[in-house]
């Protein structure tokens, strides 16, 4: 099974996809993405933890540290 998603340009389209529903050949179904909704959950979890200039340099420290030991 492939999932598309599609954007009809012409309302003969959703006839055509109606027919193809009622043989039983496809299922339609409503998206419930909201792109408005997707950039309001990304505000939210970018504001949560913003790391300082100090920690984000001890993590990449901390990183290239482990690789070198691993080496």
């Amino acid at each position: 099974m492939e999932t598309l998603r599609i954007e009809l340009l012409n309302p003969k389209a959703k006839k055509i996809l109606n027919s193809l529903k009622e043989l039983k050949l496809i299922k339609i179904k409503k998206s419930n993405f909201s792109r408005e909704k997707f950039i309001e959950f990304l505000k939210e979890t970018r504001q949560d933890e913003t790391l300082s200039l100090e920690e984000i340099q001890k993590e990449v420290e901390a990183v290239r540290d482990k690789r070198t030991n691993t080496k």
